[in-house]
């Protein structure tokens, strides 16, 4: 009898139940099952969103658009020819190139900066590492048009394209600093350790292993930034550097013809498309939550050894640029005036209608976006991404463009509401959305999905498992946007200039009356105070981060 090589068996002899012979397969298709466990593991299925939070989703959406439906009556009422003459115009594509060179400069500077402050004060040992995580998000209570009016009125050289690149760097790079520098600390360490124990360097290891886990929280902030950039009027204004938003408010305020205003305008929704879709390509399909059993190891921090003394350098100089040169500009107006000068009774109540339109603005805003920021993070698919895009769409638009869109909408369909506050509180929801979706997705992206797949499968509802799951692991994150959304709506100038109602003034169209009028000595308490109360928020959302 002859017997096979494997086991003793007799040639010929069935294998036993349970056993599959380990030759003859070559070229054979391996079995269905494999098949699939292969493919899902390349490309992993997205979830269809419950309605639980679909509709809702559609309605914040749906509100976002709104300016874009206004933007569509106005630069098609002529007709698409004259609409297409504008936006072909050699002026036309002048601007175009201007915005998106001041965008990549911004954006570029903030990523340098952001993330080297994140790295320094979250995974080295720099000396008050905590106290430099709440300094460096500071800068957020800043608005623009001061940080211009501060460098212009020191350094007027600086005016034009240098000028505006560098406020809005200074007061836009904690956009980026914030995620990424919360993505760091949720990090695993245990997987560089290993990338180190394999032989790669420090430099590689962060190249090669941290930095891909730190691209969605980077790439969210960037985009955030280049919106930001490109909705910008105040610092442009000053520093008298054309770009979209300028030529837009020029446009409106030269002719009561909104035609061309509404197409260029149109050329900055296409430019906020373009730019979401591509943040949303550079995120990826990995995951981004830890799933395994156990805790995290704690982070060693990196010695800096003969780089201290620079680092402190790179962190002090940032600091005194973005936020100490200001306040020193300001404290030297305050010096010029008196007493006499100052509206006491007038500072308090622009102070208290400030704080309280911009914490209704906020709650709005982050209300819509919570169900938005769940769905783009748990659920992949075509109608998700236009979905996030629409919530996008808001943004880039200048703030005069999405006032006069509600105006539009109040005068001919909601006419009560037109110059009420609920209009202003509208227009700071769909300017700031994408604040409140951005940090939503983020959070929700560093919590477990594998927790809410347990909760349904104990026969949790979506509803439940949204409250009692997601949105509790979430919930610091959410926090995180909605301060930051208030400390944004506490500095909007154009949409606050236009809805306000009448009577009411914010400290930020106060600064701008008086800045117009070149009371500067009078303006002065108005931006020191508007400083101060975002400062509050701001250090307080840098001190949750630590």
């Amino acid at each position: 009898m002859t017997t096979s090589a494997s086991g003793g068996r007799p040639a010929g002899a069935p294998a036993p139940a349970g056993r599959r012979p380990l030759r003859k397969t070559d070229g054979a298709p391996a079995p269905a099952g494999r098949r699939a466990v292969r493919k899902t593991d390349r490309a992993p299925a997205g979830r269809r969103p419950p309605w639980v939070l679909l509709v809702p989703a559609c309605v914040a959406a749906l509100f976002a658009l709104l300016p874009l439906g206004y933007l569509a009556v106005r630069a098609f009422e002529r007709g698409p020819r004259y609409a297409w003459d504008v936006v072909g115009d050699e002026g036309t594509l002048h601007l175009l190139a201007r915005s998106l060179s001041l965008t990549a400069v911004v954006v570029a500077a903030c990523l340098l900066l952001g993330v080297s402050l994140a790295w320094l004060t979250v995974r080295t040992a720099l000396p008050g590492a905590r106290a430099w995580s709440v300094l460096v998000t500071l800068p957020l209570a800043v608005p623009s048009y001061v940080a211009a009016f501060t460098w212009l009125a020191s350094a007027p050289r600086t005016a034009g394209f240098g000028g505006a690149a560098l406020a809005l760097t200074l007061v836009s790079f904690p956009y980026v600093h914030l995620p990424v520098a919360a993505a760091l600390r949720g990090i695993d360490p245990a997987q560089e350790e290993a990338a180190r124990s394999l032989g790669h360097g420090p430099v590689r290891t962060f190249l090669r292993v941290t930095l891909p886990q730190l691209r969605p929280a980077a790439a969210g902030g960037a985009l955030l930034v280049a919106l930001y950039v490109l909705s910008d009027f105040g610092a442009v204004s000053l520093m008298r550097y054309d770009t979209f938003t300028r030529a837009i408010h020029t446009s409106y305020r030269a002719s009561f013809d909104r035609t061309p205003a509404a197409a260029l305008s149109v050329v900055l929704v296409v430019m906020t498309v373009a730019l979401v879709a591509a943040e949303a390509r550079t995120r990826g399909r990995a995951g981004h939550a830890r799933t395994g059993g156990g805790t995290a190891r704690p982070v060693v921090a990196v010695p800096l050894g003969r780089w201290r003394i620079p680092a402190l350098a790179w962190c002090a100089t940032l600091v005194a640029a973005a936020v100490a040169f200001p306040l020193g500009t300001l404290g030297y107006w305050l010096s010029v005036g008196s007493s006499a000068t100052w509206d006491l009774g007038g500072l308090a109540e622009a102070a208290w209608v400030t704080l309280g339109v911009a914490a209704a603005g906020a709650a709005l805003t982050t209300l819509l976006a919570l169900p938005v920021g769940v769905i783009a993070a748990r659920c992949r698919g075509r109608g998700t991404a236009l979905l996030e895009q629409a919530a996008y769409a808001g943004h880039a638009l200048p703030g005069i463009t999405v006032a006069l869109s509600l105006v539009f909408f109040a005068v001919r369909y909601a006419y009560p509401l037109y110059q009420q506050l609920p209009l202003l509180i509208c227009a700071y929801a769909a300017l700031f959305l994408p604040v409140a979706v951005a940090a939503t997705r983020a959070a929700v992206l560093q919590a477990p999905p594998v927790l809410e797949d347990m909760a349904r499968s104990l026969g949790r509802s979506p509803l439940r498992v949204l409250r009692e799951v997601t949105v509790p692991l979430a919930a610091p994150g959410v926090a995180a946007g909605a301060a930051l959304t208030f400390v944004v709506c506490m500095k909007e100038l154009p949409a606050t200039l236009l809805l306000r109602p009448t009577g009411m003034d914010t400290l930020a169209t106060r600064l701008w009356t008086e800045t117009g009028a070149g009371s500067f000595a009078a303006a002065a308490p108005y931006a020191a105070a508007l400083i101060l109360l975002a400062a509050v928020p701001s250090y307080l959302l840098g001190r949750h981060r630590t």
